[in-house]
Parts: structure tokens; sequence; C-alpha cells
């Protein structure tokens, strides 16, 4: 089998057409979805970028694995110490691994690694293409070209897996000059009002509609179509738009390549797999074009299997982790399940349509907060240990039904589900301190060196933004929770 995996990052689902969004951004990864099965309640166990694909690539979540964050000791692997063989576990149990195992050519073509210094994503793989050397900053028309070049040469190849990085839906928004807006005369989301707009005027934290550049709002004059902050309802649909062109743009360098799938005469012989690393808030929390929480909108992530003589166009409703993925491929494959895997195989969903998700699924983030949160049903419980200077509550929880957006927290009023979401999370931490091989959970870690990476060094010089945007009244707080944060320059 030919296995063509897109990873499109920061991609969320709810923004395609496959996935019921009213706007055309998707045509050819719908035709793909209408081939396959698409999943529905899908997500990365530890988010944002590094975490998430360290989770994916190894099989085993970051509490376990080491990698939950973007800077400090959590944002490299654990040592397997003394126990280590010859070769490490990557060699052989990460995906590509173990699809060399089996007999396939394994490639990948994404700057990923280069970016976060994340050598151990490449274990695996036979060959490794940074295309430009442009550290993520690369837009399609950059990447494209090398993967038809790579499909072009390896048609007649009989098992290969080709991995490929597109970052185009990643802030900053950065179409070319002369690709036109096809969504100027159409409505944004009818959730996000000038009434919600005004309340997130008010929040207290980066990535808000003050600083949509993390702490900052000032334009980028090499990336001119973004918009860094949003005074006005104009400039909220100019970010809306800004998000979904570019997931147009992609959509049709992925149209290229199913073009020349075709063209190539193999298209009954590949499999094509669509997923991202995270999501990304729009809105939600009142933080925009960020991924930087444990909640619903950053963790949950497009995935589409189209393979061939598989379920066609079929939805599966169940959780499921990104994780899952190895264990799945492993299976079809005649592959054995690695030992130190942490996912659980759903093959029977995609040949059977059978629902085999999972009770719950918990999630992490500790990269620009540090958070812990769990789905089960309906309901979306976050715990946050670091505000990431957002002065969020210690609980949230939301109704994902009645509110898929997240603008009311629930937890004061419902502490039955509070305490539920906290058994599930206590259970979960029972079980992965057991069979972790040092029994040290890394979120604490990352608290004990000062928190989160993007918050090191930011926010002294964050307090006067706040009293320049008319939100000083959030500074005596901050200092209240954060008093280690002064003078604190990593």
């Amino acid at each position: 089998m030919k296995i063509i995996m897109l990873d499109l990052d920061a991609l969320r689902p709810d923004h395609l057409g496959c996935y019921g969004y009213h706007r055309q951004t998707s045509p050819n990864i719908d035709k793909i979805a209408e081939k396959g099965v698409r999943f529905e309640n899908y997500y990365t166990s530890d988010a944002p970028c590094l975490p998430s694909r360290t989770a994916l690539m190894s099989g085993r979540f970051g509490i376990k694995n080491g990698v939950v964050g973007h800077g400090g000791t959590a944002a490299t692997l654990k040592n397997e110490g003394a126990s280590r063989d010859f070769n490490d576990q990557l060699a052989t149990d990460s995906i590509p691994g173990m699809l060399r195992g089996a007999g396939y050519k394994t490639a990948l073509i994404s700057p990923f690694p280069q970016r976060h210094s994340a050598w151990h994503f490449t274990a695996g793989f036979n060959e490794v293409y940074d295309v430009g050397g442009k550290n993520g900053w690369e837009s399609a028309e950059d990447v494209t070209p090398t993967v038809v070049d790579w499909l072009t040469r390896n048609k007649d190849a009989e098992n290969w897996f080709l991995y490929v990085n597109y970052w185009d839906v990643h802030k900053p928004h950065r179409t070319p000059a002369g690709f036109a807006n096809p969504f100027e005369e159409e409505p944004i989301p009818d959730w996000i009002t000038e009434d919600v707009l005004e309340i997130h005027k008010k929040k207290v934290g980066p990535q808000s509609v003050h600083e949509l550049d993390m702490y900052h709002g000032d334009y980028i004059d090499v990336f001119p179509k973004f918009q860094p902050h949003i005074k006005n309802m104009a400039q909220l649909k100019m970010v809306i738009d800004g998000y979904d062109t570019s997931i147009r743009y992609l959509d049709e360098h992925i149209g290229i390549l199913r073009q020349t799938v075709a063209d190539l005469g193999i298209d009954e012989e590949v499999a094509f797999i669509i997923t991202s690393d995270h999501g990304e808030n729009l809105g939600e929390l009142g933080i925009y074009v960020e991924h930087a929480t444990a909640d619903h909108v950053t963790c949950r992530v497009p995935m589409i299997i189209c393979w061939p003589g598989m379920g066609e166009n079929r939805v599966d409703t169940g959780l499921h982790y990104a994780l899952d993925l190895a264990p799945t491929l492993a299976q079809l494959l005649n592959q054995k399940k690695r030992a130190g895997w942490d996912g659980r195989s759903y093959l029977s969903a995609l040949t059977d349509g059978i629902d085999v998700g999972r009770e719950f699924v918990v999630v992490s983030q500790c990269a620009h907060v540090v958070q812990r949160s769990v789905r089960f049903g309906d309901w979306f419980y976050i715990r946050t240990y670091h505000d990431g200077f957002h002065l969020f509550e210690k609980e949230m929880l939301f109704n994902l039904a009645d509110d898929p957006h997240e603008q009311v927290n629930l937890a004061s009023v419902r502490k039955d589900i509070c305490a539920q979401a906290v058994y599930y999370l206590s259970e979960w931490h029972d079980e992965m301190m057991l069979t972790s091989f040092d029994g040290i959970d890394p979120l604490w870690t990352v608290m004990k060196e000062g928190g989160p990476y993007h918050t090191w060094g930011k926010l002294e010089d964050y307090l006067p933004r706040l009293e320049a945007t008319g939100r000083g009244y959030g500074i005596d707080e901050l200092k209240r929770r954060h008093p280690l944060a002064f003078g604190k320059n990593k």
C-alpha cells in the first residue's frame, strides 16, 4: 500500500466543509472524505505542536514520553536510562519505525524537526526533506513541488509512507498576495457577534483581540494579510477570512496532489490520511488565532482516512486519541502492537463501522498555559494550574452540545459534573504513573521550572500594554497569582 499522510498544522475540523462548515473552504479535502471515514471526536492528547507530534509518532502520552511543552526539561524526550538497548525504542516503536519493519519505504517532508529541535521526530524515516530551510514559515507553493517530485519518482514502488507537513493555516496567515479572499461577501460564523466581541475586549491575556501576535498587536510587514488586532467587526471578519482563505489555498494544493496521484495512475493504490497537530481558537475563551489551551477547540483535530477498499462516506462519532493511529496501522498491516504504546486500535471502526470509542479522553497543554482536561459525553472540563496570564478560573466546564464555542462556564453550578471529571482525571493519572518507567509527571516539571515556556520573561513587559489597552484592572490579580514571574528573563 502507498500511504500519504497530510499533517495540516493548526487546522480545526469545524472550518472544513465535510465537518459542516457553511463556507466552501475545502472542496478537495471534502472529496477525499466522501471516499473514506471521517472521525468526529478525535483529539490530540498533548497540545500544541511539539507535544502533539511527539505523542502521535511515539504512541505515548506526553506524561510518559516527557514532552509536554516547548521549552525547558519538558521539551525533551525522557531518557530511557539503563534499559536502553543498542537502539532506542523509537527506532522500532515510532510510526515510521514500525512501518519500516513492515517493509515500507518512509519519507518525511517537513521543517518540524528543525523548527522545534525535535530530532526524535525523524526516527524511522528513510528520507527527510526540509523544504527551503524556512523553519516552518514556508507556504504550500514551497512544499508541493517536492511532494509531486517524490510521488513521481516513487510511483512504481510497492509500499511506502509519505508524511507531509503544510503550515499555511498556522498564523500568520500568509497566502500569496495574488490569492484573493473567496469569502469577502460571505458572513462569519453567527456565534461571534458584536456583543461577544465587546466581552472579549475586556479579556486579560495574550492572544486576545488586542494582541493576536501573542503579546503584541503590531502589523508585520512581511505578512501583510495577517491582522494583528481586532477593534471592530470589520477587523474580526478579516481575521476569520484570513484563516479560512489559508485553508482554501492549502486545499487547492491538496487538489494538485490528488491530480498527481490520478495522473500517475496510482489512485487505486494510495491511502490518504488527513489530520492536524491541533486546532485553533477563533474567539473561544477570548483567544484568537492561537492554540494556547487544553480546551475542546485547541485539542480536537480532524481525522480523515481514505483507504482503498475500506469504509466509504462514513462518520465515526467515538472518542479517540491521535496516538491511537499507531496501533490501528499496526493491526491493519498485521504488525505487532508495541508494548509501550498507549493507544488502542480503532480498525473495526474503519472496516465495519463499529463504535470502539473511549469512555473519556484526557488532554493536556503545558506550552502556553498549564492545563489538563477531560472530555466525556457532551461535557468538557478544564483544570488550570497556570493560567498563562489569562486569569482563567481554576475549573471550567462546558456543555459542548449547547455551547460548542465555550462561552458559558458551568463549573460553579454543576459541581456534580466537575466531581465526575476530577474522578476521570484521577483514574487516568493513576494509570499513567503506574505504567510510567520513572513515575514523574512532566506537568509539574513545567511548574517547577517557572511555568509554560511562552510566559517566560513576558509579564513585566506585558503590564504596560494592559494599561495602554484599558485593561489595567487585571494587573493586581496577575501580580498576586504570579509573583515569581517578575525578573524572570530566560
